[in-house]
């Protein structure tokens, strides 16, 4: 189990995350979700010692991770970022091999053993026809498939993604949520992960943690978090939630945005002008 108690998180003098208690599971996926700067990521580079703690304490098996050494929390947690950089020349098989580095020893070198577990990180995402192509000439979500091969390699109790489906397309985004889910049935490996998409946190996940202004608005299952009232309140939208039976979660559709940005825009007389202005010049065009 992964335990987080009391924990705040600052830049600066600017708290991004206060003082805040939850639980993960093994064998689960829990996601984190909530607004733009909430502290979404801030907080996953601090349950993988990326970030330091002002406050709290993150336990993993009984281990305070501020005690663990870089190395040996490599063996327990594996961390994707966002933006994951890799040199230019490295091929998927180079890459992937570079999960193996926590586990070597004071040679530093890849033995038969290391190899046996670099193939078969290879073969349980389905890479083996791209692993000796450069990283940077593959399509996203076969670099999103590499890098995940890598973080196998790892052997990690628990796998941290950041945004896994930013810039990719919708069917890649189904493909790695798909290869994520397989990998937690299969391998019995936790899942902590930041999405933008609701709607894919609800249906791939076990429990859901909102995130508001640097605290938990609210964490349960799909079903307790994704309601009108989180939707409003935390994210600004009026929806429609309906129930996706073939895969048990809830889902919404989105029907209106509380922000009111254009109606406040509208009704500055300066800008009305400027509108019907516009619309004028748009309907001689056409």
């Amino acid at each position: 189990m992964l335990k987080v108690n009391s924990l705040s998180l600052k830049y600066d003098n600017t708290t991004i995350i206060d003082d805040i208690t939850f639980n993960v599971e093994k064998r689960s996926i829990t996601t984190i979700i909530g607004p733009n700067g909430c502290g979404k990521s801030t907080l996953l580079k601090a349950l993988s010692k990326n970030k330091k703690i002002n406050k709290g304490s993150i336990v993993i098996n009984s281990t305070n991770i501020e005690q663990a050494s870089p190395k040996a929390l490599a063996k327990k947690v594996s961390i994707l970022p966002q933006n994951p950089i890799v040199p230019n020349d490295f091929t998927a098989r180079d890459l992937v091999e570079y999960g193996r580095y926590p586990h070597l020893g004071w040679t530093g070198r890849l033995k038969k053993h290391d190899y046996e577990i670099i193939d078969w990180a290879i073969r349980k995402v389905r890479i083996e026809h791209l692993q000796h192509r450069k990283v940077m000439t593959m399509s996203g979500g076969e670099r999103q498939r590499a890098w995940i091969a890598m973080a196998l390699a790892q052997q990690p109790e628990f796998l941290l993604l950041d945004e896994p489906t930013t810039y990719l397309d919708i069917c890649y985004q189904f493909e790695v949520l798909e290869l994520i889910k397989k990998l937690n049935k299969s391998i019995n490996l936790t899942i902590i992960m930041v999405l933008h998409d609701l709607n894919q946190a609800a249906r791939y996940s076990d429990k859901i943690i909102i995130i508001d202004k640097g605290k938990i608005y609210n964490e349960g299952s799909p079903q307790e978090t994704i309601t009108k009232k989180a939707l409003e309140e935390v994210f600004n939208l009026k929806v429609k939630i309906l129930n996706d039976t073939e895969n048990n979660c809830p889902f919404f559709i989105p029907l209106s945005s509380n922000l009111g940005y254009y109606d406040d825009c509208i009704k500055d007389s300066e800008t009305k002008q400027e509108v019907e202005k516009y619309s004028k010049l748009t309907k001689k065009a056409i």
